[in-house]
């Protein structure tokens, strides 16, 4: 008996998948638009998250010297 071949090539991932779509269907302006509007929005809820720390450390700073 001899083994199952070993496949050489990785199984591509669902975002791989995706791109390779994407990639059919826009123009590389259009992707470039299109990551850097993530990009963007990744990056405005970061900011949010800092801010709504950044209040909670403030409210208890004030509440710890009542």
């Amino acid at each position: 008996m001899q083994a199952a071949p070993v496949r050489a090539t990785a199984i591509p991932s669902f975002t791989d998948a995706l791109r390779a779509v994407e990639s059919l269907l826009m123009s590389s302006g259009q992707r470039t638009a299109r990551r850097n509007a993530w990009t963007s929005v990744l990056e405005d809820r970061r900011r949010a998250k800092d801010r709504v720390e950044a209040q909670r450390v403030l409210e208890q700073t004030l509440v710890g010297r009542s």
